[in-house]
C-alpha cells in the first residue's frame, strides 16, 4: 500500500450511506474496507465500484451483533493493513413497530447493532490508529422527531449519539476525533421500505415540501459530510453530531 494512503473500515457498506461513503472515500485516496452483514452480492458490487476508481477495497462479513466476528473482522484489517485511519459506524437494523408492540429480541437486535456493536468496534479501532484517526458515527432524524414506529431505533442512536461524546473526550489524547452526523430524509432503500407503498404517492412529496432545501437528502450528501469530518479541515471538531438535513429541523 503506497505511503501515506489512509485505510478506512465502514460499517454497513454494500448499499445506501455506507456505499455512498465507500465511494466517496475511496475517491480521496483511501483504502476501503467495505463490511456487510448478508448481501455478499451488494458488497462485492461495492468492491468493484471501489477498484474501478483505482482503489483499494476488500468486503469482509461480520454481523456487529456477534463480539467474535467484529474481533476477526478486525483481525483482517490488521493482517492485511497493518493499521487503520477512519471508522464509520453506518450498520443499523431494527423492527419498524410501536414500542407496545415491540418485542424483547427487537430491543436486543437493535441495541446489539447499534451500541454495543458501535463500542466494540471502536475498542478494537483504536487498537489500530496508531497514528491517531477519526471515527464517524450516523445517527437518525428520530431522535429529533418523532416517526411513527422508530421508537427503539431511535433511542439507540440517541445512546450512539451519546457514546460520540464521551469517546470524543476519551479518545482525543490519543488524536482520534469521534464525530457523528445525523441525516434528515434521505432517499434510500430503507426509507422506501419505511414509507411502504405510498412513498412515491404521497409520503416523498410530503417530505420534500418539509424541507426549507426544497429536496430530499441523497447519500452522497450524507457522505461528503463524513468525508470532510475524516479529514484534516476538520481536525478541530471533536465530540458532535452534524444535522445534514437541508433545514428539516428549522421548522
Amino acid at each position: 500500500m503506497p505511503a501515506g494512503r489512509r485505510v478506512a473500515l465502514i460499517t454497513g457498506a454494500s448499499r445506501g450511506i455506507g456505499r455512498a461513503t465507500a465511494l466517496r472515500l475511496a475517491r480521496d485516496g483511501a483504502a476501503v474496507i467495505v463490511n456487510y452483514r448478508r448481501n455478499e452480492a451488494a458488497a462485492a458490487d461495492t468492491v468493484a465500484a471501489i477498484t474501478a476508481l483505482g482503489a483499494e477495497a476488500i468486503p469482509v462479513r461480520a454481523d456487529l451483533e456477534d463480539g467474535d466476528q467484529i474481533a476477526s473482522m478486525f483481525g483482517a484489517v490488521r493482517a492485511r493493513f497493518g493499521r487503520l485511519d477512519v471508522l464509520v459506524a453506518n450498520a443499523a437494523a431494527t423492527s419498524f413497530r410501536p414500542l407496545l408492540e415491540t418485542k424483547p429480541h427487537n430491543v436486543t437486535r437493535t441495541f446489539g447493532i447499534t451500541v454495543n456493536g458501535f463500542l466494540r468496534c471502536v475498542q478494537e479501532a483504536a487498537t489500530l490508529m496508531v497514528d491517531g484517526g477519526a471515527v464517524v458515527t450516523v445517527s437518525g432524524f428520530d431522535t429529533l422527531r418523532v416517526l411513527p414506529g422508530h421508537g427503539t431505533l431511535a433511542a439507540a442512536k440517541a445512546a450512539l449519539d451519546t457514546l460520540v461524546r464521551y469517546l470524543a473526550v476519551e479518545l482525543a489524547p490519543r488524536r482520534i476525533r469521534v464525530n457523528g452526523v445525523n441525516p434528515g430524509y434521505v432517499e434510500t432503500d430503507s426509507a422506501r421500505m419505511y414509507a411502504g407503498t405510498e412513498y412515491e404517492s404521497r409520503v416523498r412529496g410530503e417530505w420534500i415540501a418539509a424541507t426549507p432545501l426544497g429536496r430530499l437528502g441523497t447519500p452522497e450528501d450524507v457522505a461528503n459530510v463524513i468525508a470532510f469530518l475524516c479529514s484534516a479541515e476538520a481536525d478541530f471538531i471533536c465530540g458532535q453530531t452534524l444535522v445534514v438535513d437541508g433545514g428539516r429541523t428549522l421548522w
